[in-house]
C-alpha cells in the first residue's frame, strides 16, 4: 500500500547559476528537492550568505523546509598554469615539478608545476598519475627531490590547474584545510544543516571536523565523502564515525578500477544500512541532461539501481548547477524513484544490528506497520535519533511522520529515506500532542479518516520514568 503522494528516496540538488535564482529555487523545491548542496570548490563567502538566506526564505514561503549541505573542498592536488594547452603524446617523457622555484638546469623535457611539494615523497616509481579526471594517464619512471619523471600512457591536452589523482597512494595532505575552516565558519554562521567532508580516508578525519563544529557550537552533522581506495579500506570505521556517507563516484571511479565501482557502491550502501547511517549516491546520474532534455536509458537504470538498493538520497551536481534543464532533472529523479519504490527493494536493512532495546522497540513498530499495513509510523523526536533509527529499518509500506518541535531537526531529517518531518510544538500533556499530531496529519492530506497509524513514543510511568510505547491509532 504505497502512498501516491509520498516519495521515500530523497533528492539533493547542487546550487549554481542554473538554479540559484529565487524563481528557479522555487520551481526546483516544488518539483521535489529535499536537500540543497553548496559546492565550496569555487564558491565565495558572500554568495553562500546570500543563497542560504534565499533558500530559507523560499522554503518558508512554500512551507517545505529543505536541508542545506555545505560540501567543503578538502585537499586537492592540481597542476599549475600553462601558457597554452600542452598536447601530450603517447610515449612522451613528461615531468611534474614539485619545487618549481628551485634552481634547476635547463628543462630537458616538457613539464608542469604541481601545487603539492611532497608528491615526490608520496609517489613511488611505477605508480600511476591521472590528470583531468583520468583523461590523461602517466606512469612514474623515476623521481628526485624536485620532480617526477613520467611516461605518457594515455595522451591528451593538458590545460591549467587540472586535478591530479594518484590511485592507491596515501598522500599526507590534511583532510580539513584552512580554506575548509574558513568556509565552514561561514556555514555555521548561516545555520547550515550538514557539512560534507571531501576525501575522507579514516575516522580521524571526521573527528577533526566534528570537533571543529562542536567548538563553534554548531549542530551541523558530518557527511563523509568516500573518494579513494583508502576510504574503501576503512569503510566501516568511517561509516561509524560519521552521520552519513556520500558515495562520490567521480573521484572514486578514477581512483579505483571502474569495473569495481558498482560493487563498491553496493558495499557502501550495505555498510551504511548495517550501521544505521544514511547514504547518498552521487555523480553523473543524469550527466547527459546538462545539455539534453531527456535522460539516456542507462541513466534511468542507474537511478533505479540506487533506489532498489534503498539509498537515502540521490544527488544532482552539474545537472542543476550549469545544466539547461535543472527542474526537469529533479522531475526525472522523482518519477523514476516513485516507480521503483512500488517494487521490492534489496532488503539490506535486515543486516542492521539491533544493538539496543530502543532499536528492538523500533523494529517491532516497523513490523506492526508492515503487517497492517499502516498509513504511517509516527515518532516524536527532538534531535532526530528515533526517526533515524526507524529510517534505518526501512519500513516496507509506511512513511515515517517525524514530529519535532525543533526546526533544525526538521531540516536535518529531510535527508533520511522515508522520513516526512513535520514541525509541531509539544504540549506538556502527551495525549494533547498525539491528538494535535493526528489532526495535522489528516489536515495536510497525509491520512484519511479510518486510516491506521503506528505511534512510537516515550510515556511517563507512575515512577516518573520514561517507558517506550507502541500504540495503534485510527484517524477519526
Amino acid at each position: 500500500m504505497n502512498r501516491p503522494h509520498f516519495r521515500r528516496t530523497k533528492i539533493i540538488v547542487t546550487l549554481g547559476p542554473a538554479s540559484e535564482s529565487e524563481s528557479a529555487l522555487e520551481r526546483i523545491i516544488q518539483a521535489g528537492a529535499d536537500v540543497v548542496r553548496l559546492n565550496m570548490a569555487h564558491a565565495k563567502h558572500e554568495w553562500v550568505r546570500t543563497v542560504v538566506r534565499r533558500i530559507r526564505a523560499v522554503s518558508a514561503r512554500l512551507n517545505k523546509e529543505v536541508a542545506i549541505m555545505m560540501d567543503i573542498k578538502g585537499p586537492e592536488i592540481r597542476t599549475g598554469d600553462v601558457a597554452a594547452p600542452l598536447e601530450l603524446v603517447a610515449g612522451e617523457i613528461f615531468d611534474f615539478i614539485a619545487l618549481p622555484h628551485a634552481d634547476r638546469p635547463e628543462r630537458e623535457v616538457r613539464s608542469v608545476s604541481v601545487n603539492y611539494a611532497d608528491i615526490v615523497k608520496d609517489v613511488a616509481v611505477g605508480d600511476t598519475v591521472l590528470v583531468d579526471s583520468g583523461l590523461i594517464r602517466l606512469e612514474v619512471l623515476e623521481k628526485d627531490a624536485r620532480r617526477l619523471r613520467c611516461r605518457v600512457l594515455v595522451p591528451g591536452p593538458l590545460t591549467s590547474r587540472r586535478h591530479i589523482n594518484l590511485p592507491g597512494v596515501r598522500v599526507n595532505l590534511p583532510s580539513f584545510t584552512e580554506k575548509d575552516r574558513a568556509d565552514t565558519l561561514v556555514g555555521i554562521e548561516e545555520g547550515i544543516d550538514y557539512v560534507a567532508l571531501s576525501f575522507v580516508r579514516e575516522s580521524r578525519d571526521i573527528e577533526m571536523l566534528a570537533e571543529f563544529l562542536r567548538a563553534h557550537r554548531s549542530k551541523a552533522r558530518v557527511i563523509a565523502k568516500i573518494e579513494d581506495q583508502q576510504a574503501i579500506a576503512n569503510l566501516d570505521e568511517i561509516v561509524r564515525a560519521s552521520h552519513g556517507l556520500m558515495v562520490a563516484r567521480g573521484d572514486l571511479g578514477i581512483e579505483c578500477p571502474y569495473e569495481d565501482l558498482p560493487i563498491l557502491q553496493r558495499r557502501a550502501v550495505q555498510a551504511c544500512l548495517a550501521h544505521g547511517r544514511p547514504v547518498i549516491i552521487a555523480t553523473h546520474m543524469l550527466e547527459t541532461m546538462i545539455e539534453n532534455p531527456v535522460p539516456t536509458r542507462a541513466e534511468i537504470t542507474d537511478i533505479a539501481n540506487a533506489v532498489f538498493e534503498e539509498a537515502d538520497c540521490i544527488m544532482l551536481s552539474g545537472e542543476t548547477t550549469i545544466g539547461k534543464y535543472p527542474v526537469e532533472c529533479v522531475q526525472v529523479f522523482d518519477k523514476v524513484a516513485r516507480r521503483m519504490e512500488e517494487a521490492e527493494g534489496a532488503g539490506y536493512a535486515s543486516k542492521l544490528a539491533l544493538s539496543s532495546d530502543k532499536l528492538k522497540v523500533l523494529r517491532s513498530a516497523v513490523m506492526m506497520a508492515d503487517q497492517l499495513p499502516a498509513t504511517g509510523i509516527v515518532v516524536f523526536t527532538r534531535q532526530g535519533f528515533m526517526a533515524q533509527g526507524l529510517a534505518a529499518l526501512r519500513p516496507r509500506y509506511s512513511p515515517i511522520f517525524a514530529i519535532t518541535n525543533n526546526v533544525e531537526t526538521q531540516r536535518q531529517l529531510a535527508l533520511l529515506r522515508s522520513v516526512d518531518p513535520l514541525f509541531l510544538p509539544f504540549s506538556s500533556q502527551p495525549e494533547e500532542t498525539v491528538l494535535s499530531t493526528l489532526k495535522l496529519i489528516k489536515d495536510t492530506g497525509r491520512a484519511q479518516p479510518g486510516d491506521k497509524l503506528v505511534i512510537v513514543s516515550d510515556l511517563l510511568a507512575s515512577n516518573d520514568q520514561l517507558v517506550d510505547s507502541i500504540q495503534l491509532r485510527t484517524i477519526s
